[in-house]
């Protein structure tokens, strides 16, 4: 059966010609972790494609996303990218132009708002209830992400689910992906608010969620019994169909290897094999209409 990991991070060396402008890096990593890094180990564990979530390393300037469409370009067949960029800009035209370009090469998905953190060129501080993704300044971003079809992909906690339910209704043309489950940790549970906001969100159609990052969430070993819960309830709300499994690999290297970041669903006893079968590879085709 075809795999898709639809959450993955990769990066270059450090050098003249892409700096890193800030270090930025899983804990315990140090250098780069290159396209063909990232293919070696999708080959090791039969993952047939892969989408590469450009990391704040590089910033969010016009060079932000050079490395990623330089994989894709080295990989055409492999993998796919969602960029970032500066969401906030004097000129509006200017912001269209941005998200144009970003999203103008045919593998590049969409653009990613780290809504849990406070906008800042180089933020890392988390924020649970920072409100700046409603901000009506975002509204060229949101028009035309609609007129372009393309998707925005936003990593919140579970306070700023609601706010992700507002912008679904006002945005109903465009895709919003929502990013590691929200993120569930010790503050969280799967049968109380603000985590539970995600059913009222299921209503929007134009919401899929991303089921990934599980080993840095989990207080346990793999498989990580202590988030089926939260699976199970996504899956009863949004259905398969509105889920997409990711591995956030290598991020996750201080939690797990690449093959336990994706191994753990294969032992939930209550995944039948249509719903694997989405969550593995239907639904990313199907969400990003390939």
């Amino acid at each position: 059966m075809k795999f898709v990991d639809t959450h993955t991070h990769t990066w270059g060396p450090n050098n003249e010609e892409l700096p890193w402008p800030v270090k930025l890096l899983p804990p315990g990593w140090e250098g780069a972790y290159t396209a063909q890094d990232l293919v070696t180990d999708m080959d090791a564990v039969s993952v047939n494609e892969a989408v590469m979530v450009t990391t704040p390393l590089y910033g969010r300037g016009v060079r932000a996303n050079e490395y990623t469409m330089r994989a894709i370009e080295a990989y055409p067949d492999r993998l796919w990218g969602v960029g970032l960029m500066d969401f906030f800009r004097e000129d509006p035209e200017q912001v269209r132009a941005d998200l144009r370009r970003v999203v103008g090469h045919g593998r590049m998905l969409g653009v990613r708002m780290h809504a849990c953190l406070e906008y800042e060129e180089h933020s890392s501080e988390l924020d649970r209830t920072a409100d700046w993704i409603l901000d009506d300044a975002l509204e060229p971003v949101w028009d035309e992400a609609a007129a372009l079809d393309t998707s925005i992909f936003i990593f919140p906690k579970a306070e700023q689910l609601a706010m992700i339910a507002k912008l679904a209704r006002r945005h109903p043309d465009v895709t919003i992906v929502v990013d590691h489950m929200a993120f569930p940790d010790e503050t969280t549970d799967p049968e109380e608010s603000p985590w539970t906001d995600f059913e009222a969100l299921s209503a929007h159609e134009n919401v899929a969620v991303k089921v990934s990052s599980l080993p840095r969430s989990s207080e346990e070993p793999w498989p990580y019994e202590d988030l089926w819960n939260y699976v199970r309830y996504l899956l009863e709300w949004f259905g398969p169909e509105r889920l997409m499994l990711g591995s956030d690999y290598p991020w996750m290297n201080d939690w797990a290897t690449y093959e336990k970041c994706l191994s753990w669903v294969e032992e939930l006893p209550y995944l039948s094999v249509r719903d694997y079968s989405y969550m593995a590879h239907r639904t990313f085709r199907r969400v990003h209409q390939l």
